[in-house]
């Protein structure tokens, strides 16, 4: 009796251990993937470009609401941040969502000098980011990383097919517009470089950001007379553009082309924007059941129409959901979760489409022109258009 009773906590000892050790060992897994998924958005709210942010922060939350407000099986928990489109403002907003909130994926921004800031923070955290507009190039390209993705576009996908369309209409001499800042000008270097390969002339006309005067350059323009005007402006300043465009007599003498100038805006430009020329990887009449399905749903939701903003956050909730189901909710498996939303295929209304290695989206750019106050596609800029991410070593 003596050797047992001294055996039976000997036992237990060695039993408790053992349990220990494996709730030691799952415990922490389990409370991960028992906690919300943190989800931090930085994208304006106010100003110019408001429209914009909150157009991709409700698609973004409609499409994980359509998916029971889960992702991988766990409640979502949003922590939204105004940008404010303000670069010396953006560290401290990044660094908070990063470092005070832990947030699980980061989601942002519009403005292309916040989003090269954004991507240099996030390479050093590891934090997977999401970005669903901002343009810059270099976020995919010079300072490309595992952790990076985006879903909206690149400077150069939205600039380079339109340089063949114009020389295909005939054009010779064009005068190009835009906000003077990174997307601005790197969409100007990518026109030129298409346009210009057979002599073709480009008249650089930038303009500061977020001004919204333009008479003394339609009066420039006026006197140029070139064959046409590829411009590039968006929000509050597009609207302005081309009403202003219209009241200048341009209009009907000089055509006007563009990437995202009548792309949410055509409302309230009115008849200005009749006959307006753009390319762009979205139009509201593409004829499928995800475009269907956004355009109903986030007029419900929202009272507003869809748009290409609507689409980028829609898509970015797509490729969220997709990923952590494959990862059944493990945001602790980043290696994993990286391969996932790297394989992804999304069903977007915008067209299906997949990643390049760089993470960018290989897409459709259509041809649309403005009728009767929409954006109705005329034909196809370019197919399957995949961005050479320049400086990209991932």
């Amino acid at each position: 009796m003596k050797n047992l009773s001294t055996f039976i906590p000997d036992f237990l000892a060695r039993a408790i251990m053992i349990i220990s050790t494996i709730l030691f060992c799952v415990l922490p897994i389990f409370t991960a993937n028992a906690a919300k998924v943190k989800i931090g958005i930085l994208l304006p709210y106010t100003g110019t470009y408001a429209k914009l942010g909150t157009h991709i922060r409700d698609a973004l939350m409609l499409r994980i609401e359509q998916n029971g407000n889960t992702l991988g099986g766990r409640e979502v928990e949003y922590i939204s941040v105004d940008s404010e489109m303000n670069v010396s403002k953006s560290t401290n907003r990044i660094n908070k969502l990063i470092k005070k909130d832990k947030v699980d994926f980061l989601v942002g921004p519009v403005h292309s000098g916040i989003g090269i800031n954004m991507t240099r923070i996030v390479t050093k955290s590891g934090t997977i980011t999401i970005v669903p507009n901002a343009g810059a190039n270099q976020i995919t390209g010079k300072y490309c990383a595992p952790n990076i993705f985006r879903t909206s576009f690149t400077s150069w996908q939205l600039a380079y097919p339109m340089g063949d369309v114009m020389r295909k209409a005939g054009h010779k001499k064009v005068v190009m517009m835009y906000w003077n800042y990174t997307f601005g000008k790197q969409t100007k270097e990518a026109f030129v470089e298409s346009f210009a390969e057979s002599g073709e002339e480009v008249i650089d006309m930038p303009t500061p950001f977020p001004q919204a005067e333009f008479q003394s350059y339609f009066t420039k323009i006026a006197s140029i007379q070139p064959d046409a005007v590829f411009a590039f402006y968006s929000g509050g300043g597009a609207v302005q553009f081309v009403k202003d465009y219209a009241a200048a007599g341009l209009k009907d003498s000089i055509p006007l082309y563009s990437s995202f100038l009548t792309e949410g805006t055509t409302k309230a430009q009115g008849a200005s924007a009749e006959g307006v020329i753009s390319i762009l990887h979205y139009s509201r009449d593409l004829d499928n059941e995800a475009n269907r399905r956004l355009k109903k749903t986030f007029k419900a939701k929202t009272g507003e129409e869809a748009d290409i903003f609507a689409v980028q956050g829609y898509d970015t909730g797509s490729l969220l959901v997709q990923a952590m189901d494959a990862v059944n909710g493990d945001t602790r498996n980043k290696k994993a979760l990286i391969q996932a939303m790297e394989s992804s295929v999304i069903d977007s209304p915008r067209g299906p489409f997949t990643f390049s290695k760089a993470h960018n989206p290989i897409q459709t750019i259509y041809l649309r022109k403005v009728t009767n106050g929409e954006n109705k596609i005329i034909g196809v800029a370019a197919k399957n258009v995949e961005d050479a991410a320049v400086g990209c070593h991932m």
